[in-house]
């Protein structure tokens, strides 16, 4: 008989008073702080999901494939009240509904026959982070939690002592009536009393996003800037962070292998420099090749990456990329570790750049242009992109979309504060700002082409370089942006977007017509300073 694998002594991976401060007494077995692959064998056990072709593990997460925004809300309590921007992002919901529900999700939690807890920071400086405990029901979103958020060192965790409570319970449907939600889906959020109950969704990034949620609130309140970016930084130090929503490539051009990658999508700036909230990155899948994004793909890859949604080919259950099926929204999280160049300390320097990135499906914006400081404070409260047809029920053309922050839907102060602090923080170290278009040239969407990607990473790289610190600027016309009259790799056609439709009196129509959208938007914002106003398309 073969000797016995040697193990070394278990490490305490638990608190030693339980679960005590969160006022739950499980009748079930608590699993603290597991590692990937105890979790990913609890997973399979518990018949969670499936193993996909060389070990990423699978779940499916249906009907819910996306967040539920409108199912977010924050408790309208004295400590926090005159500080939120209350709206629609921001629905209240009275203290009494949410004791309610935090009781009944708790005696529902204390039910289960099992729990798992992870203990995690958010945030990478220690000067700002926030320890926080996840309670919840299923091994897999417990082993996503634990690839999103910043991992303790083993011997840190007898002493763990968390600041903020997550509880989730994906499988419980909320009562309207008794608990004053809108459905049986919550994501409701208590900042007073450092708490966020999530429920009645599969979603994992619903975990994720809830605490950028408080990081926005938190941070601002202690002058730092929090921002929906992600961020490298060069081999002479450099940092760059990239502002964009979803699907303008924020993931893909910050995972450049020549430059290290702090974070894909969540950051801080203090007066320190930046760092990263997580330790890990959620990135968006569908169409993923390994010849468009390497580092990306190889992540899929793995064994401890999660894959939400995606559908196997059923033979060898290699991963369909291009798969549709169950959505659009196909997404890997996976550690930061995952990515070769990745920063370990997920910290970096004040940046030297920031880019906007946008992609407008109208086809009209130029797909570089230098920002003046009025500029940057304009397009940053815009934070606009746009929706393709075909992406939603009855979009039959290119719809515009202005999320403030570039992330209105995670913002807890009114925007003009983030952006107050973002033009401070842009004076004071003398950061360049740029506007890169990843969407349409040659017409909008139906009639003209997606921006080649390897056109988008020359002008980025161009930028970052400082090659374009003294390249011949224009102004477009319509929108007053500097455009560069020339980009190495880059064809000079392509940085004048109406040279690159067919109908030249098409471009002008659509480009006024975008034009018109950005200033009826900025009315929503009020009294804002009239040099920012007037920095935007000029009437």
């Amino acid at each position: 008989m073969p000797d016995a694998i040697p193990s070394t002594p278990a490490v305490v991976r638990f608190s030693p008073d339980g679960l005590a401060a969160q006022d739950l007494t499980p009748v079930g077995t608590v699993h603290w702080n597991q590692v990937a692959p105890e979790l990913i064998e609890a997973a399979i056990r518990r018949g969670e999901g499936r193993l996909a072709h060389m070990g990423p593990f699978v779940a499916v997460t249906s009907p819910h494939t996306g967040r539920s925004p409108n199912d977010k809300f924050v408790v309208k309590e004295p400590g926090s009240e005159a500080n939120v921007d209350w709206g629609k992002v921001n629905q209240p919901i009275t203290p009494a509904h949410f004791d309610a529900l935090l009781a009944d999700v708790k005696q529902y939690l204390n039910g289960l026959p099992e729990l798992f807890v992870q203990d995690l920071y958010c945030g990478a400086d220690p000067a700002h982070r926030l320890s926080v405990r996840y309670i919840l029901p299923n091994a897999w979103h417990a082993s996503f939690v634990r690839n999103m958020f910043i991992r303790p060192a083993q011997d840190e965790l007898a002493a763990f002592a968390p600041n903020f409570t997550v509880y989730h319970a994906p499988e419980f449907q909320a009562d309207p009536a008794r608990h004053g939600t809108r459905t049986g889906t919550f994501i409701v959020l208590h900042l007073a009393a450092r708490t966020i109950v999530i429920g009645g969704t599969r979603y994992a990034g619903e975990l994720k996003k809830a605490m950028f949620t408080v990081m926005n609130y938190m941070l601002p309140k202690a002058g730092v800037l929090s921002m929906h970016c992600s961020a490298n930084i060069g081999e002479a130090g450099d940092t760059a962070l990239f502002f964009g929503l979803s699907g303008t490539g924020k993931t893909t051009l910050s995972a450049d292998p020549e430059r290290g990658l702090i974070g894909d999508d969540e950051h801080g700036w203090s007066a320190a420099g930046t760092f990263n909230f997580e330790g890990g990155c959620y990135a968006k899948v569908i169409n993923l090749s390994p010849e468009g994004e390497p580092d990306i793909y190889q992540t899929t890859q793995m064994f401890g990456t999660i894959l939400e949604n995606v559908v196997l080919e059923p033979n060898g259950r290699s991963v369909e990329f291009a798969n549709q099926t169950i959505t659009e929204n196909t997404r890997a999280s996976y550690p930061l570790p995952y990515i070769r160049n990745h920063v370990p300390s997920g910290r970096g320097g004040h940046p030297k750049n920031v880019v906007f990135l946008t992609a407008d499906a109208f086809g009209v914006l130029p797909p570089i242009a230098k920002l003046t400081r009025e500029q940057a404070m304009y397009y940053f409260l815009s934070g606009y992109t746009a929706k393709v047809a075909g992406t939603e029920r009855g979009v039959t053309e290119p719809q515009a979309t202005f999320s403030a922050c570039f992330g209105a839907v995670f913002l807890v102060w009114h925007p003009t504060k983030y952006a107050e602090m973002l033009g401070t923080l842009l004076k004071e170290h003398n950061a360049d700002v740029w506007l890169v278009n990843t969407g349409w040239s040659g017409g909008p969407y139906g009639v003209g082409k997606r921006m080649k990607l390897s056109y988008t990473r020359s002008m980025v790289r161009s930028l970052l370089a400082g090659d374009l610190a003294e390249v011949r600027t224009y102004t477009d016309p319509v929108f007053g942006l500097h455009v560069p009259a020339a980009v190495t790799g880059v064809p000079s056609e392509v940085l004048t977007p109406r040279l690159t439709w067919a109908d030249p009196a098409a471009y002008d129509t659509q480009a006024k017509k975008l034009a018109e959208m950005f200033r009826k938007n900025f009315e929503k914002f009020g009294s804002v300073d009239a040099a920012i106003v007037s920095a935007g398309p000029p009437g």
